[in-house]
């Protein structure tokens, strides 16, 4: 008998063991996610709000392999916020917007103009007036996100143009010659990425950190500018003596830098 319960005993045992002998056997962990527990690599979120710009296939793929990243959010820079729906949206990527919701992502104003929902764009502003004049992603307005859904947002377009402040406010002017003016290299620091690339496209200014993604600036007047989709953050230009110098604001100064190189 003593023998028979023993063997009972293991018999019951034995199914304890065997999740504890298959988690022996399965491959170790990616130490690079580990770093990070409980929160997801930071890479996975960048990609996902870089693809749903319109990459829909590899979309899916992190998708199903990662059902949260729906929901990802990235900072491109001085807090510029953009969500993989946001970034479907403002590139009018249907498709890709209506797959991130059906996955989890919350919709929003943005999503709703896109995708041409009158009716709730209509219940946005009459909840909250001047809502209309909020950007998104990248400074991008919320009427150039009807115009980017096409034809099936027409309406919706029609309605934020009747408003007639939902687009971009105007900048005060910037000459190719000022924004030449301005361009160079501008260190802030001994290290090799303590550096800022100023750049000039026309009448416009490209700020880039080594090795950072590219920002636009916006004009405000007076070689004053913020960066695309932070428009609390200031990126000041002034000359000292024969030394153009760059200034950051957020609102304290974050730093400043010389610029030893024109283009």
């Amino acid at each position: 008998m003593q023998s028979s319960l023993s063997r009972r005993r293991l018999i019951q045992a034995a199914p304890l063991a065997l999740p504890l002998a298959a988690a022996t056997a399965a491959p170790a962990p990616d130490p690079s996610a580990l770093e990070v527990f409980p929160m997801q690599p930071a890479a996975l979120a960048g990609e996902m709000v870089t693809v749903a710009h319109g990459n829909f296939k590899r979309v899916k793929e992190l998708a199903e392999a990662h059902p949260s990243l729906a929901k990802a959010s990235w900072d491109w820079g001085f807090g510029d916020w953009e969500t993989a729906l946001g970034a479907a949206s403002h590139t009018g990527r249907r498709e890709i917007a209506e797959y991130l919701i059906e996955k989890g992502a919350p919709p929003t104003l943005f999503s709703a103009t896109m995708l041409g929902h009158l009716e709730v764009v209509q219940a946005f502003v009459q909840a909250q007036p001047g809502v209309q004049r909020i950007p998104g992603p990248h400074s991008i307005s919320l009427l150039l996100h009807a115009k980017a859904g096409g034809a099936a947002a027409a309406k919706v377009y029609d309605y934020l143009q009747s408003l007639g402040d939902a687009g971009a406010p105007p900048e005060p002017p910037l000459t190719e010659a000022d924004a030449a003016a301005l361009a160079g290299t501008y260190v802030f620091g001994a290290g090799p990425a303590d550096q800022i690339q100023i750049k000039a496209q026309r009448s416009a200014l490209q700020f880039t950190r080594s090795g950072k993604t590219t920002r636009g600036l916006v004009h405000l007047g007076d070689h004053m500018f913020h960066p695309v989709g932070a428009s609390a953050v200031r990126v000041k230009f002034a000359a000292e003596g024969d030394v153009m110098v760059l200034t950051v604001f957020d609102p304290d100064v974050v730093l400043t830098a010389r610029r030893t190189a024109a283009p």
